[in-house]
């Protein structure tokens, strides 16, 4: 995975480019505990099935 040189957050109020190490860090870090979080593509595809039978 490359690494971010800068990052954007996008609000209400608008876009913020960030480009401060500190904020990157934080930015990758989060986005490692998504990334860790999240299903793989057959296992988010299956768990959608699921619920749409559940309902």
């Amino acid at each position: 995975m490359s690494r971010l040189d800068t990052g954007m957050r996008d609000s209400p109020t608008g876009v913020a480019f960030i480009d401060a190490e500190i904020q990157l860090d934080r930015m990758r870090a989060l986005i490692r505990r998504i990334e860790s979080a999240s299903l793989d593509p057959i296992a988010s595809r299956d768990f959608i099935h699921r619920m749409a039978k559940a309902l």
